[in-house]
This record gives C-alpha cells, sequence and structure tokens, in this order.
C-alpha cells in the first residue's frame, strides 16, 4: 500500500568513496556540484562540533510529528548508513531524542539527519554521534504513521535517494547523487588542493585579486564620492 511501505536500497555508495568524502568541506562540495543544491540554512548540526558525517542516505519520509516509521527504518538500516528522515520541516514535535539516537548509534549508523526537530538537546550537544536537526522542542512524537521508508525525498529541493551520498559538517548537509559521486568527489579534491593553495597566498599578502576589477568591467557602475 502506498505511504506504508519499508524498503531497502538498491544500491549504496561504497565504503572507499564514504571514506574520501569524510576530508572534503561541504562548502567545497557545494562549489563542485555548481552551488545549486542545499539542505537548507535550517538544517544545523546539533551534536558536540567536530565529527563530520559521511555515508549513504537511508530515507524515510513520516507525516510531520510522527516517528511509528522512524523506528522501523532504525531497526532496517545497516552500519555505516545515515538515516535522512523527511518530517516537513514541522518543529511542533521532537521526532528523534537520546534513546532513539543511542539506539542508531548501537546499531552502528553513522549519522542522522532530521528534517524536523529533535529533543534532548542536552545529552546531543555534548555527544559526538552526528545529528542535523533544525530544532529542537520538548514535545514528543506520535506512533501512528503513515509512512515510507527508503523513497526519494526532497530537503529544501534537495532530492535525495536511498544510497546517495550524504556529507554534513558544520557548514550545513549536501547529498551527491549516486551516479556522480566519484566525479564529484574527484571534482572537490581537486578545487580543495586549489583552495589550500589560495590560503596561503593569503595569509603571505600575495593573493591577485584582479578578478575583481575584471567583473566590473564588464557591468555598469561608477564611483561616488561624497
Amino acid at each position: 500500500m502506498p505511504n506504508l511501505r519499508v524498503m531497502q536500497p538498491k544500491r549504496r555508495v561504497a565504503a572507499d568513496l564514504v571514506a574520501k568524502y569524510r576530508n572534503l568541506p561541504t562548502a567545497v562540495i557545494s562549489d563542485s556540484m555548481s552551488r545549486l543544491l542545499a539542505g537548507g540554512a535550517s538544517l544545523r548540526p546539533m551534536h558536540a562540533g567536530g565529527t563530520v558525517l559521511a555515508g549513504p542516505a537511508f530515507t524515510c519520509k513520516t507525516r510531520p510529528g510522527d516517528n511509528l516509521f522512524v523506528h522501523k527504518a532504525i531497526d532496517t538500516a545497516l552500519p555505516g548508513d545515515i538515516l535522512v528522515v523527511d518530517a516537513g520541516g514541522e518543529l511542533t514535535n521532537a521526532i528523534m531524542g537520546e534513546m532513539m539516537l543511542t539506539h542508531c548509534e548501537t546499531r552502528g549508523l553513522a549519522g542522522v539527519i532530521v528534517y524536523g526537530s529533535i529533543r534532548d538537546y542536552g545529552h546531543v550537544r555534548n555527544h559526538p554521534f552526528p545529528v542535523f536537526a533544525c530544532g529542537v522542542t520538548h514535545r514528543g512524537p506520535l506512533h501512528d504513521g503513515p509512512g515510507e521508508v527508503n523513497i526519494p525525498i526532497a530537503i529544501e529541493g534537495m532530492v535525495i535517494e536511498p544510497g546517495d551520498m550524504m556529507v554534513g559538517d558544520d557548514d550545513g548537509v549536501i547529498a551527491i547523487a549516486y551516479d556522480i559521486a566519484e566525479e564529484i568527489e574527484v571534482a572537490a579534491a581537486k578545487r580543495l588542493e586549489g583552495e589550500n593553495a589560495q590560503r596561503i597566498r593569503v595569509r603571505n599578502g600575495t593573493v591577485n585579486r584582479q578578478w575583481i576589477d575584471d567583473c566590473l568591467a564588464n557591468i555598469d557602475w561608477k564611483v561616488d564620492y561624497l
């Protein structure tokens, strides 16, 4: 029956590729994807700083405020998976808290993304297990359904299919489609190398800023002096 399905991803990004993505900032990945995709500014890291989220997406779509199918998703996800919950971005009821997140961790999941609220923030913010969410509330969830596990979902226009590459850091969350994940990793690694070299030039004062005047030369602008 539609809206009452629990499935497994047909494919997952490989573990060696996940390891490579752990070294790539989301901003660099985003720039390498033409800055078209993002999980939205509301999805923020809630956990203790420094832990990068990376792994294949294990998706769950649930009615806002309800977590019955999220429980089922936790029980069927594999070690290394990233549980990605589309709860509609609604913040009234928490979808997950300490108990469920601890269950995720003990089952070997590599992190959780909730497009909605969490609770037990005191635990989450002092714990390194990667958790991204839009907000915090003490108000608990319902357990009635409906829901679906491992279907395509979208968060702020960013489409996520089961098995896609998910990366999250202090700047937020980004999804990289399975079919282009290897290509984007190569491009992002090359871009990061260039940024590291540029960072050195910025710090030692040898950076070339000519590009600014080159851009201004193509538009109609003037300097007004008061």
